[in-house]
């Protein structure tokens, strides 16, 4: 299956922090399913950093060597995402969530979050 991971669950996987949920973990460490980290995450990651919202173990480009590391494939952001970013109902308000949640919804992924916002708009989310 594909994995798309939220923000905070690609960082709690790659920097091994318990807050991890045990069946978010599981997916991604199957070897049968294959995992991807959005651009946008990388985008919302410099952004709150910068704004000294979030702090991480390592830098964003240590972050994109962890990444290949754990054969976590970067997903890039298509036309048809944006556009059906602008469909989507505001149950959610965030834009890089919207945007991941759009993504989910185009590619068929699953969407490894602990945001339950998510669970509102017609995606698979796994925690």
């Amino acid at each position: 299956m594909n994995l798309l991971l939220d923000t905070h669950a690609l960082i709690w996987f790659l920097e091994g922090d318990d807050r991890l949920s045990q069946a978010a973990r599981s997916v991604i460490e199957n070897p049968s399913n294959t995992n991807y980290a959005s651009i946008a995450t990388f985008w919302d990651i410099a952004i709150k950093t910068s704004l000294g919202k979030l702090q991480t173990k390592t830098s964003l480009t240590n972050l994109k060597f962890l990444l290949f590391e754990n054969g976590i494939e970067i997903f890039p952001i298509m036309i048809e995402h944006t556009v059906l970013v602008g469909k989507l109902p505001f149950y959610h308000r965030d834009p890089f969530d919207r945007l991941l949640i759009a993504q989910a919804m185009h590619e068929n992924m699953f969407l490894v979050s602990r945001d339950e916002y998510f669970s509102q708009y017609d995606i698979r989310v796994i925690w």
